[in-house]
């Protein structure tokens, strides 16, 4: 039966963090890991992506279009300051308060290093060289590591969203254009040709359908005059 860290090491694991601390050594340990990242990472993700939408949503997007509406404020310049401000936020709640509260609880470590798994960890890097709550006398390890759990994927996820709210500035659009591949104005021309050829074509084959169409339909349309005519004729 597995104890609460190793349910924790699959999670980092699954969050792609892997510290590497605690790693199966039986052979059916192993596949079990494969399986299990083969799976577990795909829906991490998914989970991740659809989380951050949403809230990216209610936390950027909502907060730009009122203040650029409400108060008539450019677009651009309140993305730019919401952009500066939450990441500001985040690095506060997610890196230097929670760096001063590993230092106090960690015995043999400084800020710098509280800093450094901090960053470390919700970089997705996750070295394992700093791992919280490996000292022998450390009280209440299993509550610990499940609030280190926690912080991992609220900071995984404010780190995504922070990173998708800058993406989504002027400048860094701008920039994301440098390493575009540049079409050629010849294949371009070459593809409305083609588009255009392909349009005349489909245009000038149902005018032929409709041509025979009309054609197959003459035959009919004379013999029933024909026999009309011939009737009155009789009359």
């Amino acid at each position: 039966m597995f104890s609460l860290p190793c349910h924790l090491t699959c999670c980092f694991s699954s969050s792609s963090i892997g510290y590497g601390h605690a790693v199966p050594l039986s052979d059916g340990g192993k596949a079990f890991c494969l399986l299990y990242s083969i799976i577990g990472i795909p829906f991490t993700l998914l989970f991740l992506t659809a989380v951050v939408q949403r809230i990216t949503f209610y936390i950027t997007h909502r907060p730009v279009f009122y203040f650029h509406t409400r108060w008539g404020f450019s677009k651009h310049t309140v993305s730019l300051v919401h952009a500066l401000v939450l990441g500001s936020v985040t690095m506060s709640l997610f890196f230097l308060i929670p760096a001063a509260v590993f230092s106090n609880l960690e015995s043999d470590w400084n800020f710098l290093e509280s800093f450094y798994f901090c960053f470390i960890s919700l970089s997705t890097i996750g070295l394992g060289d700093y791992v919280p709550g490996e000292s022998d006398n450390q009280r209440f390890r299993a509550i610990y590591k499940f609030g280190i759990t926690c912080y991992l994927l609220l900071g995984l996820i404010a780190m995504l969203v922070v990173l998708e709210t800058f993406c989504e500035l002027r400048e860094l659009k701008k920039f994301r254009k440098l390493f575009y591949v540049k079409r050629f104005k010849g294949e371009d021309q070459l593809h409305i040709l083609e588009h255009d050829q392909l349009s005349f074509s489909s245009i000038s084959e149902q005018a032929a359908g409709l041509k025979e169409d009309q054609k197959q339909k003459e035959p009919f349309v004379a013999a029933q005059l024909s026999t009309q005519s011939d009737g009155s004729a009789n009359n």
